[in-house]
């Protein structure tokens, strides 16, 4: 296949914001090594499907999990298998390490860049200002923050950032505050593009698209492609009787399951995997798979939808 394609960060902002993003997981062996052959082939399998944009390695796809080196190569992977789908490459930790990332992750190829919340300790907002600001400068790729756990952007912090930042294109909200992601809208929705991007974002979607979030990660992409798009499609059209339909027949019980056990925002998704018959290896740790039962319970839910 073809590269991804290259774009500036302003045509990335722009092409991300018109559909809904891909987060595919990241394959493992039995021994919890990286499945490049499977991970090409499942990449190739979702960028069949019209998808914005392809987020390697990210959170769905077990980050913290990786090393720097296995990052590198599941980037290249990505880029090369994902077509004309805009690859955007995953950067964490301290700020020396999120910047070797960003650097490669230019040099692979990928279209843009996920700035992940930094490794353990709780930051200042100055600190986040440094921490993002180095990373923009070390890269002419669109960077997107993820506003989650440790990485809590003030509005006045994403302002500054978008001001200070010429390739800051967007603003991934993990935490749910409405009062924020209205304010970042309102006043930078010009600037920067707002994704959605609690754990099964398909379950906050209608609201956020009255927000101004027109996109958001869909993890259930990975297993039920043509479902998550038919319900984006939904979502975008204000259709409210069948997302709240395909809410309650399938979302609501699945992040039931989910929400058993901390994690499994990311095992339920390679189990969802698994049930369809596209099994992508275990979690690695410190992850947990889920149960025998629990993966009956979902299995039994997947077919009862018909998604398999």
């Amino acid at each position: 296949m073809e590269p991804a394609l290259t774009l500036s960060p302003e045509t990335l902002r722009d092409t991300l914001g018109t559909g809904l993003l891909s987060f595919p997981v990241t394959h493992a062996t039995a021994d919890l090594a990286f499945d490049e052959d499977a991970y090409r082939e499942h990449v190739a399998w979702q960028s069949s499907f019209a998808a914005a944009g392809l987020f390697a390695a990210g959170g769905t796809g077990e980050f913290p999990a990786l090393t720097p080196a296995e990052v590198a190569q599941v980037v290249r992977a990505a880029v090369q298998a994902a077509g004309s789908t805009p690859v955007l490459a995953p950067a964490g930790y301290g700020t020396a390490q999120a910047v070797a990332m960003a650097r490669d992750a230019e040099t692979a190829g990928a279209s843009g860049l996920l700035l992940l919340p930094p490794y353990l300790t709780e930051v200042p907002q100055e600190g986040l200002v440094q921490h993002v600001r180095a990373v923009c400068a070390a890269t002419s790729l669109g960077v997107i923050v993820y506003h989650r756990a440790n990485a809590r952007y003030t509005y006045d912090t994403t302002a500054r950032l978008a001001d200070d930042c010429p390739n800051l294109i967007g603003f991934k909200d993990g935490v749910g505050n409405v009062d924020l992601m209205t304010r970042v809208h309102a006043k930078l929705g010009r600037r920067l593009l707002s994704i959605g991007g609690l754990p099964t974002a398909e379950t906050y979607a209608l609201p956020y698209l009255e927000m101004g979030v027109t996109t958001y990660s869909s993890a259930i992409f990975n297993f039920a492609p043509a479902w998550a798009l038919e319900f984006y499609a939904a979502v975008r059209a204000r259709d409210t009787d069948t997302v709240y339909r395909k809410l309650d027949e399938f979302v609501l019980p699945y992040i039931e399951i989910r929400d058993r056990r901390n994690g499994y925002a990311v095992s339920i998704v390679k189990a969802g995997l698994r049930a369809v018959g596209r099994d992508a290896g275990p979690v690695r740790p410190p992850l947990a798979d889920l149960t025998p039962s629990e993966f009956d319970e979902l299995r039994t839910l997947v077919e009862k939808v018909k998604l398999a």
